[in-house]
């Protein structure tokens, strides 16, 4: 359920427990009820109105600003997340903190989609990245991936101001590739812009297709050109089906 189909949910309770106090009830001849003080139906009802008004608020405010939950569509992120696997993603972490290299984030991707995207955070701003002979090499050192389905099956490399991939640079026309003057030098990723890659290499839309993502701000060139960019939050609990439940690394 999204903020927005929360918030109507509770509408509707509040325009119920509205409807319900000010419409005049029936009379009530005084009795052996009435003396024992015992509640009537319309009392029950708006008490248990109250409580769901008050608990949709406390969980709009949750999902909103802290945790909310994300549903798995996709094979992308294999062996690490399963399809239909329902996971905890914490929304305050990066208002106040940079993503760090391994995070498995939810942020908005920058093709065009419904829904928010999620992969794993392979480089960060000051990176260099090179993805040679199936190994993701980091500032020159091989990352040890234990987490990958398979050993990735193209070439990529960020250099000349662009992210190339089997020799060829992505078009910032269809890829959020900036442009130079964002760039602090031509082989390193530009700040605010990261790359992701799945977990399940050779079958996931990624960075080595749709260039990097963005933590704030608007996308500086592809589909999305011009619209926000954000990070969602950081993935941390897969809490659904009961035999999945465990901590995210």
């Amino acid at each position: 359920m999204t903020p927005l189909h929360l918030l109507a949910l509770v509408a509707v309770f509040a325009v119920v427990r509205v409807a319900i106090g000010i419409r005049p009830g029936a009379a009530v001849v005084p009795g052996a009820a009435e003396m024992r003080n015992e509640p009537t139906a319309r009392t029950v009802v708006r008490e248990y109105l109250d409580a769901f008004i008050i608990a949709g608020l406390v969980a709009l405010f949750l999902i909103t600003f802290v945790v909310r939950t994300f549903f798995i569509p996709t094979g992308s992120m294999i062996p690490s997340l399963l399809v239909h696997d329902v996971l905890l993603v914490n929304e305050f972490e990066y208002r106040f903190a940079k993503p760090h290299e391994g995070d498995i984030v939810v942020f908005t991707p920058p093709v065009i989609s419904p829904n928010d995207y999620i992969k794993r955070t392979i480089g960060l701003p000051g990176d260099r990245i090179r993805v040679h002979g199936g190994v993701v090499y980091r500032n020159g050192a091989a990352m040890n991936e234990p987490y990958i389905e398979d050993k990735p099956a193209y070439e990529l490399e960020i250099k000349n101001y662009g992210v190339y991939v089997d020799g060829s640079p992505l078009d910032p026309a269809t890829a959020n590739v900036p442009p130079k003057s964002a760039w602090s030098a031509p082989d390193r990723i530009p700040a605010g812009y990261y790359l992701m890659f799945g977990d399940n290499r050779n079958d996931s839309a990624d960075s080595h297709v749709w260039g990097f993502a963005q933590t704030g701000g608007t996308f500086a060139a592809g589909q999305r050109k011009g619209e926000k960019a954000t990070f969602t939050g950081h993935a941390f609990l897969i809490f659904y089906p009961l035999n999945r439940i465990r901590i995210l690394h």
